[in-house]
């Protein structure tokens, strides 16, 4: 998926859509890229001299990633939101900087009744940099398009 195909199922918007392609998905599995550039909004305070991307926009970037696994399960339709309920076991394990290339992938750990458990790590050039598993709530008429 490109950024026009990731925009039809994510609601977010700039400064906010920190995905910029989903490189494969199925209902199991997923990996998805971001591109880290100094131009972005938060490295002009975030540890000036030394800019690093944020945890929490790490976090954000992988549930966005994850959504793409969560509109591959059947009663995905769209229409609905995918809100973020959850993160557990989230370590950081180095700095991710501009310039970086982070590959976000994932898998579907269990999917019921509309609430599902993914586990995502984050890498940069195959090097672990941060994990987490995150919780997820399909909510609305129909699941499938909607928020990380």
């Amino acid at each position: 998926m490109d950024v026009y195909e990731i925009l039809k199922f994510l609601p977010h918007r700039y400064p906010f859509l920190l995905i910029d392609r989903v490189l494969e998905a199925d209902e199991k599995r997923f990996r998805a890229l971001k591109n880290v550039t100094v131009n972005e909004p938060h490295f002009q305070g975030h540890f000036p001299g030394y800019p690093i991307m944020p945890g929490v926009l790490i976090l954000e970037a992988m549930a966005q990633a994850a959504v793409a696994v969560v509109v591959k399960q059947p009663e995905a339709k769209p229409g609905g939101l995918v809100f973020l309920v959850g993160v557990e076991d989230a370590r950081f394990k180095k700095p991710v900087l501009p310039g970086d290339t982070l590959i976000l992938e994932g898998e579907l750990l269990n999917y019921r009744r509309g609430i599902g458990k993914v586990k995502v790590e984050a890498r940069v050039e195959g090097e672990l940099r941060a994990e987490a598993q995150l919780t997820f709530v399909l909510r609305g008429e129909t699941a499938g398009t909607g928020a990380a």
